[in-house]
């Protein structure tokens, strides 16, 4: 009996060591993006480049340490991840900084913004400002590389056109290699 009850403790634990390894390496390469309708625009051109993405319409930075943490719990957060969000409003810089941490040592690779509002610029600072602060994250200067190419955007100035979305996920698959 004391045998059976030995044994069955090693072989639980054994399940549990084997999924929990499962589960944490489950991805152990790629490139993974988090944003809003612009990188829902380009999101075929992404896809060409080998960048899956969860993008959505209207998405709010506050909602990203969440989204990133269960990803990554999930285990299915790849070595580098991709935000470009912000383009709906203020960025605080805890969610930054948050987002960031969520990832967990990840490379994290924060994309500035060129919608034409009023909290662009403080965002964009907040972006350089956060991507200083971790070791881990680094700054995509999307705003200086597209800020003189109007063909590449729709009249909104921001949303991409069919080319806009080439140039886009060029521009991010190189910057994020």
């Amino acid at each position: 009996m004391r045998t059976i009850a030995k044994g069955l403790v090693v072989l639980t634990l054994t399940f549990a060591v084997l999924a929990s390894a499962g589960q944490a390496g489950a991805v152990t390469r790629g490139r993974f993006g988090f944003g809003d309708s612009v990188m829902l625009g380009a999101r075929g051109e992404l896809a060409a480049r080998g960048i899956r993405i969860d993008a959505v319409v209207s998405r709010q930075f506050s909602k990203l340490p969440r989204l990133i943490r269960a990803r990554r719990n999930a285990g299915r957060l790849p070595p580098k991840v991709i935000i470009h969000v912000g383009n709906n409003g203020y960025i605080d810089p805890a969610d930054c900084d948050k987002a960031v941490r969520a990832a967990q040592g990840r490379r994290v690779y924060l994309v500035t913004l060129k919608v034409p509002r009023g909290w662009r610029p403080t965002n964009n600072a907040r972006l350089r400002a956060c991507a200083n602060r971790h070791s881990n994250a680094s700054l995509v200067d999307w705003f200086d590389y597209s800020i003189n190419r109007s063909s590449w955007f729709a009249h909104d100035l921001y949303h991409l056109t069919r080319t806009g979305a080439r140039r886009y996920a060029a521009f991010i698959a190189s910057r994020t290699r």
